[in-house]
């Protein structure tokens, strides 16, 4: 992955605290204490990298560098680490995960007052950086949500006097976009504009990913201009074959074109969904599976009445979920549905298109179109059995 400590080209919004936070710690400024606020996995890395390279260089490492967990240790005993001057290092580097253990049952005296007692007079040759992982922080800290901000507070209020707070909250959309420009100008790589907003609308500026993903379309448009020495450029028609959340995000679009019954774009959805896969007609079992699961999805937020984004992850499983970008758009799809058989026949044609197309049918894209059409338009009027048996009589 591309180095978390990289792309120092331009300051960027999303990037002050732990930019901040880089900047003190290789100066005479450094406090004994920091609180990682945040479960923003790419902001952690990029911070931890930071005080790796600073603190504790690879020589030392070894015995310099102490990762602990509350699960499994008390804060008596990190502090006492932390007190204790190495004979085979001049600096310690405690990191502390797990510390929502010191804000559940119970006052937590003890524990709260070896802290005091510590950061009153702390070793000069040691700094201790506690991990609060266990919040999420918004790109608009106004909009934390309640569980959270009162989190937040109890921790500001009891390391806040001692402590560097360091917030790490989620990168916004544009931030993600202006990380990847400077990346990608880092490795001599031209990175389309609107291919840049495309992968990271497809990830939900998930960090992480983007970074993940951006090295991979790196390295393959790279290898092809080794030996010709050109400048290697990553294009939107990259990221739509490359990255498959953004074939996702074209198969989300193809389904809220059905659930609206609107055929004429569902249609050409499917058409451009098709051309921009590898395999174009040949990715047709791919597509119909991804049709089954997400109307799969459909029928489980239909059937729990789920109403908003954050209910999702507690009805559908860890494997079944989709990407955050397309979670409010699968709800309101699925609340145009009005009834749970308007699903499940849903399912039932898509189950029949994928027999036909294993039976190797002389056109596969006109059993698509056929399957897109039927999705796409209300089921034929049946008459209940008491009519039908009445018209008999």
């Amino acid at each position: 992955m591309t180095s978390p400590v990289a792309a120092k080209a331009a300051p960027i919004k999303s990037f002050a605290a732990s930019d901040r936070f880089l900047a003190e710690i290789v100066t005479s400024a450094l406090r004994p204490g920091y609180v990682l606020l945040g479960d923003e996995a790419f902001l952690y890395q990029r911070c931890r990298a930071g005080v790796l390279v600073a603190l504790a260089p690879p020589e030392s490492r070894d015995f310099s560098l102490h990762d602990l967990d509350l699960a499994e240790t008390t804060i008596f005993d990190a502090l006492d680490l932390a007190r204790t001057p190495s004979l085979m290092a001049p600096f310690q580097v405690i990191f502390v995960r797990g510390i929502k253990a010191l804000y559940g049952r119970g006052s937590k005296k003890e524990e709260f007052a070896a802290i005091d007692s510590y950061f009153r007079s702390p070793n000069p040759q040691a700094v201790v950086i506690f991990v609060a992982d266990h919040l999420r922080l918004p790109t608009d800290l106004r909009k934390m949500d309640m569980t959270d901000k009162e989190r937040y507070e109890k921790i500001r209020e009891t390391l806040g006097d001692w402590c560097g707070l360091v917030e790490l909250a989620r990168v916004d959309g544009p931030d993600a976009v202006k990380w990847l420009a400077q990346a990608a100008e880092q490795r001599n790589i031209q990175f389309d504009p609107d291919a840049a907003r495309e992968l990271v609308d497809a990830l939900g500026a998930d960090m992480m990913m983007v970074a993940s993903e951006f090295e991979k379309l790196a390295l393959y448009v790279t290898a092809p201009q080794i030996e010709s020495g050109g400048t290697p450029r990553i294009t939107l028609g990259n990221v739509e074959t490359m990255v498959l959340a953004a074939k996702q995000r074209s198969l989300y679009e193809l389904t809220d074109a059905i659930s609206a019954k609107d055929r004429p774009k569902a249609l050409l959805l499917l058409h451009g969904l098709l051309n921009a896969s590898d395999g174009g007609e040949d990715s047709s079992i791919g597509h119909l599976y991804m049709l089954a699961r997400t109307f799969r999805q459909m029928l489980i937020i239909h059937e729990k009445n789920v109403r908003d984004s954050r209910a999702i992850w507690s009805v559908l499983w860890q494997g079944f979920r989709m990407p955050p970008f397309a979670a409010e758009d699968l709800i309101r799809q699925a609340r145009r549905y009005k009834s749970r058989s308007a699903l499940t026949r849903a399912l039932r044609l898509v189950a029949k298109a994928d027999l036909e197309l294993r039976s190797s049918p002389a056109n596969k894209l006109l059993v698509l179109e056929r399957l897109i059409l039927a999705l796409a338009s209300d089921p034929p009027r049946t008459y209940e059995n008491t009519h039908q048996f009445a018209m008999e009589l």
